[in-house]
């Protein structure tokens, strides 16, 4: 110790228990003696101050010799997903609690910090190894989790693969490849067990109990289906089906009861009817030209209250759902099992059976059709002054997509457009021009995220790969189904009727340092203690407009929010400022807006037919299981699109291709190629001969010795090396080494080590 200095207090019990808190990935003996500056004979004291505490229970020991205080987890557990929090991220639990076997207690909090990858292939049961990060909020003691491998358990009684015949030991032998990336074995089919399965066919197959006495090798399958060809494509979206889960086929049950749903009309009113007829306004429905189902339909007329100057009566007619699809039912049970409808490109799974989704369900035009109506009363300045709910019977006079909408607004009319301009399409803009007044004052967040659509031929091969239309038509609508779902929720909360509110609650503590600090490297300040709101990140996202850095801050921002989800208890909608918030305009495709009707049912008395005790008791259930059926859903429609991208790119094999870096990982780059949208790895392992760091704030990864980075945003050129259709994955090659065009001020790479927490590779 130098002269004159003063030597480190010895530190107390608890000074060691939260160091062992939140001191490192490995809080043992020396590292305890390291942090508090104990040298000499004092580690002799230390070492008997650790055995008074492991006798009084206080510090436990891993069989690593680590040490940590007692029932706190080690920092490599294994957690099983329980279910979303309050930000709508993936929450779980330790799979061994209490530890050591000690008493009963409430598990810690832990929060799953995941890749859009790897959060879509977890759901409420599943298992992974996890390393764990202790830290504090408000609410206390929490860990951040971060995902090891994904466990699996359980063995799956069916599976999907590729049959395929190998010479063995002097004869053929079946085998089944799995498409599942989670199962790594392949099984045996014997000869009679194949059934009608031919070479290279896709399958569905019963996974066989090991025979008695042999429980290891390979397992037996046997062959319950073949599904397709695996060339003919639309073999592609039946693997994300059957790798998510996600039911095709209705019960029979479900099925009868829609054959037998009969069409309610004006014939249907009088009586107890609690029905008005509204088949006289001038609904239209606006959807895209190859819609099937129309749920919403819209109207618009100026305000004649005096004392409403410039004020418009805004009318929503949404499918009426729950007539046909009663709590209790097999219909009911069959949606809530399917939650939301699946959009792949060559398919939809429907939450409902067809006679309903796109016949009796869907507001066609010229067709009596029941409809829940939301009555809604704006000011000039799109401002919400009261609103009204009442069922009816409706007739749309139209269909119009949205281009030619926008087109006759444009002065461009067509024989299906030019009846409906003056009396119908010019109301419906001006309104939609006083409440994107009123979204323009509430700034809910602004994102530039285009969308791709797939195109396949009449064969079902990718045709074309095109960015989705955003024109002010497609806005017009969306503004119009933001205003119904706010009146519904509002109505409810009124009403002091159980609401399925849609939640997307503020970024996080953790993300938004993360951003902070990524910003920080632009020049661009995120002031601490500031209390966010979607505007804080329009002014952000305002400043970068024209930059080249422009994508990639689009990116970090819609990284550091939440994901949304369904909860009976209202959080507020975030990115729409908008303190309450509910889906009721898709009833036909979303579980939650069926809530949300027969909620407002009830708060209306408007039947027999609202929200049964059942509902009421399992609202927080079925908030947890609806939003993780839509991750599934999600899920499948990427993985499917992927299939279709992979399949399309196989005859671009070997070429020279352009791409932007979308990913950046421990484990390599991803990168989506311009304009397909199809992206892929690069293995860090290919990239140059230097050592490379993860550089996750600022989301790159850096060479220690040259210094070059690959960060998030770049643009890069690329060699394709594989497309493989089946598992929907594209390798590239780097040709070119690029650097970001405005690096963060930081100390030179190579010369310090990184902060603790990032990692390290080598080719």
């Amino acid at each position: 110790m130098p002269k004159g200095s003063k030597k480190a207090p010895f530190p107390s019990k608890d000074e060691i228990l939260e160091f062992l808190k939140t001191g490192g990935q490995k809080p043992n003996k020396r590292e305890i003696a390291r942090a508090f500056h104990i040298r000499g004979d004092e580690r002799v004291r230390l070492k008997m101050l650790l055995a008074e505490m492991a006798d009084e229970g206080l510090i436990e020991k891993d069989t690593k010799k680590d040490l940590r205080p007692k029932g706190v987890l080690p920092p490599v557990s294994v957690v099983e997903i329980t279910g979303i929090d309050r930000y709508g991220d993936l929450r779980a639990a330790p799979v061994k609690w209490p530890l050591n076997d000690g008493e009963a207690s409430d598990p810690p909090r832990i929060f799953m910090v995941t890749s859009k990858r790897q959060g879509a292939t977890l759901a409420k049961g599943d298992q992974a190894l996890v390393r764990l990060s202790p830290s504090k909020d408000r609410e206390g003691f929490y860990y951040s989790a971060r995902i090891i491998k994904a466990l699996d358990n359980s063995q799956p009684e069916t599976t999907i693969g590729i049959y395929k015949e190998h010479y063995h030991r002097g004869k053929t032998e079946g085998r089944l490849h799995p498409v599942s990336r989670k199962e790594k074995h392949e099984y045996i089919i014997s000869k009679s067990d194949k059934g009608s399965a031919t070479e290279g066919a896709l399958v569905r197959a019963s996974i066989l109990p090991y025979k008695s006495g042999k429980a290891y090798g390979l397992r037996h399958a046997k062959v319950l289906e073949n599904l397709n060809d695996l060339t003919a494509p639309k073999s592609i979206s039946l693997i994300a089906l059957y790798q998510n889960e996600i039911p095709i086929e209705f019960s029979d049950e479900a099925a009868k009861e829609a054959e037998n749903a009969k069409a309610l009309t004006t014939k249907d009113l009088g009586g107890k009817s609690k029905r008005v007829d509204l088949t006289g306004l001038a609904f239209i429905t606006i959807d895209p030209h190859d819609a099937r189902d129309h749920d919403d339909a819209i109207l618009a007329r100026p305000d004649d209250n005096p004392a409403n100057k410039g004020g418009w009566v805004i009318a929503v007619a949404i499918a009426d759902v729950s007539h046909y699809v009663c709590s209790g039912s097999a219909l009911d049970k069959d949606a809530r099992l399917r939650g939301n409808s699946c959009y792949l490109p060559d398919r939809v799974v429907p939450m409902l059976p067809e006679k309903l989704s796109t016949d009796l369900c869907s507001l066609k035009p010229g067709v009596e059709r029941p409809a829940m109506v939301a009555h809604i009363w704006i000011d000039k300045n799109g401002v919400k002054l009261r609103q009204k709910f009442e069922r009816a019977i409706i007739k749309s006079i139209a269909n119009v997509h949205y281009q030619e909408v926008q087109a006759a607004i444009d002065g461009d009319t067509n024989e299906n457009t030019l009846p409906l301009l003056d009396n119908v399409l010019k109301p419906l803009y001006s309104a939609f021009h006083a409440l994107d007044r009123e979204r323009t004052a509430r700034q809910p967040l602004d994102l530039e995220l285009p969308e791709r659509k797939v195109i396949l031929d009449d064969d079902g091969n990718v045709k074309d790969i095109i960015k989705r239309d955003r024109l002010l038509s497609h806005r017009l609508v969306e503004e119009y189904m933001i205003l119904a779902n706010v009146a519904a929720a509002e109505a409810l909360e009124q009403k002091h009727t159980p609401c399925m509110y849609r939640v997307h609650d503020e970024p996080s503590f953790e993300k938004i340092d993360g951003l902070r600090e990524f910003l920080a490297s632009l020049e661009i300040s995120l002031a601490k203690g500031q209390v966010l709101k979607p505007k804080t990140f329009n002014t952000i996202l305002r400043k970068v407009e024209g930059e080249t850095y422009q994508d990639l801050v689009n990116q970090v921002v819609l990284r550091s929010q939440t994901q949304a989800y369904y909860s009976p208890e209202n959080h507020g909608h975030f990115g729409l400022a908008l303190p309450k918030y509910g889906h009721f305009t898709s009833p036909i495709r979303r579980y939650s807006d069926v809530l949300v009707h027969r909620g407002l049912i009830s708060a209306y008395g408007l039947g027999d037919d609202g929200l049964s005790k059942d509902d009421k008791a399992k609202m927080t259930e079925l908030g947890e299981a609806i939003s993780i059926t839509e991750r599934r859903a999600m899920a499948a429609e990427r993985q499917t699109t992927d299939r279709y991208l992979a399949a399309y790119m196989n005859e671009r094999v070997g070429e020279e291709l352009e791409g932007r870096i979308s990913g950046v990982t421990r484990f390599g780059l991803f990168v989506t190629l311009e304009p397909s949208g199809a992206d892929g790895l690069i293995p860090i392992s290919s990239i140059g001969s230097d050592y490379y760091d993860h550089d996750e704030t600022h989301h790159q990864l850096v060479g220690r010795r040259s210094g070059k980075r690959y960060r998030l945003g770049d643009t890069v050129s690329v060699r394709l090396l594989e497309a493989d259709a089946i598992s929907g994955s594209l390798r590239f090659e780097l040709l070119e080494e690029g650097v970001s065009k405005k690096a963060p001020k930081r100390q030179k790479y190579g010369q310090k080590k990184f902060k603790k927490g990032r990692h390290k590779h080598r080719r």
